[in-house]
């Protein structure tokens, strides 16, 4: 028997009917567990120790902002996701930056694009985002939520 291995928890996929072969799970917590949602914020509670901007964490969206005046607050920006990902291949922890948007919000016109990565992954530029069911636009303009919502 190999040690640190749950007993009796297996896997698999469906896929248009078919099923694939079982495959045991090596680790984590069983979804819907009681327990989970707390093991969860325990495992991720230090992710925000060495951030230089300000982090915000609800179950397992992540958000990261900073007020930017100048070059050098961009420059200090990418440290977080630099850190993010450092922390994330150190705890075996999976993250998609594809998933990931950068966005500015203004209401000045800027012209420069935003480079900014994950895992040496351009992050996406946006020009709105969904956070917490609500639409955030880039030139805090409510329009495009309020359009959902009506």
């Amino acid at each position: 028997m190999d040690k640190g291995i749950p007993l009796g928890r297996t896997q698999r996929v469906r896929l248009g009917g078919q099923l694939s072969a079982e495959v045991r799970v090596r680790s984590g917590v069983p979804q819907g567990s009681v327990l989970g949602p707390l093991l969860f914020l325990a495992y991720e509670n230090v992710i925000w120790r060495n951030m230089e901007s300000t982090i915000r964490l609800f179950a397992d969206d992540c958000v990261i902002y900073r007020k930017m005046i100048n070059n050098a607050d961009m420059e200090k920006f990418q440290r977080n996701p630099d850190w993010v990902g450092e922390w994330a291949v150190e705890n075996a922890m999976k993250i998609n930056p594809s998933k990931s948007k950068a966005i500015r919000f203004t209401r000045g016109r800027v012209k420069d694009t935003l480079n900014y990565s994950l895992l040496d992954t351009l992050i996406a530029e946006a020009s709105s985002c969904k956070y917490l069911g609500i639409i955030l636009r880039s030139d805090l303009s409510w329009a495009d939520q309020v359009n959902y919502a009506v």
